[in-house]
């Protein structure tokens, strides 16, 4: 019940009202005493809740002695929102845009939480015009991959570098199986993730399983092209890797301590 409590508020609905909507559902038509006793809204504020939702629309009364309310049917409740929210996002986004500055391109975003971070990189995905490079972790993909199979399908290229397993494809697909990558986690201090799309917007984040992710966004075009780079070269390495070998390529590392402190962050021991 909390959920739908929950997802009810998000559509402007307060927790009280959600009680009451809820409680009719269950029992009607009740009168606003029984409203209040079946669905816990103090007795003080019942009608002034059923108020709030009678001009949502979201109950009627009904003609007797004490007055009765009843609920709109869920189904044409949330239909009527639907439509309702539909109509605000076509209006704000025809009017907002209107009054936007246009953004100074050095400007960098900062982005907290997984949800949040997850949020923006499919909202990059989806923004896309022509290409999207990617830079993932396994915990990561499953998020995503829907999203990016859409985009491909409908024409943009991916390019993916993926800290997973061998199944799991983005596009025209690389995996870093070139060297474990807990070294690389180790180094970077979490699982470096990064999108960029069209060569004009970069997101750098950083999941760790133990703390919140965090993010930078930017249109900046030098962050995008290293951004990029980063991604082509460690495509690059792991296709040359593949050709001479993983055992030389460690070996190369391991055996020189200033490759090994480029590879691990560590000094040679």
């Amino acid at each position: 019940m909390e959920e739908i409590y929950k997802e009810l508020q998000k559509l402007g609905f307060s927790q009280y009202e959600c009680k009451a909507y809820v409680g009719l559902l269950k029992n009607s038509p009740v009168t606003g005493y029984e409203v209040s006793k079946r669905s816990g809204v103090p007795r003080s504020m019942i009608y002034e809740v059923l108020g709030k939702l009678l001009d949502k629309g979201a109950i009627h009364t009904v003609p007797s002695d004490p007055v009765k309310y009843v609920p709109l049917p869920a189904k044409e409740l949330v239909k009527r929102l639907r439509r309702s929210f539909s109509k605000s996002f076509d209006f704000l986004e025809k009017n907002l845009v209107n009054l936007e500055n246009e953004r100074e391109t050095d400007v960098i975003w900062r982005v907290n939480s997984d949800e949040h971070v997850i949020a923006e990189i499919t909202g990059m995905i989806e923004k896309a015009e022509e290409e999207i490079w990617l830079s993932v972790w396994s915990p990561q993909v499953e998020f995503i991959e829907e999203a990016v199979s859409k985009r491909i399908n409908e024409g943009i290229k991916v390019y993916s570098m993926l800290f997973s397993k061998q199944d799991s494809q983005l596009g025209v697909t690389y995996h870093h199986n070139y060297m474990p990558p807990e070294i690389t986690e180790k180094r970077m201090g979490g699982r470096l993730t990064i999108i960029a799309r069209d060569k004009k917007e970069v997101l750098i984040a950083n999941f760790d399983p133990d703390t919140p992710a965090w993010a930078v966004k930017t249109e900046d075009p030098a962050l995008v092209l290293v951004a990029i780079e980063y991604i082509r070269h460690d495509i690059a390495f792991g296709e040359l890797t593949k050709k001479v070998g993983a055992d030389q390529v460690e070996s190369l590392w391991k055996n020189n301590h200033e490759l090994f402190y480029v590879v691990t962050g560590k000094r040679f021991d």
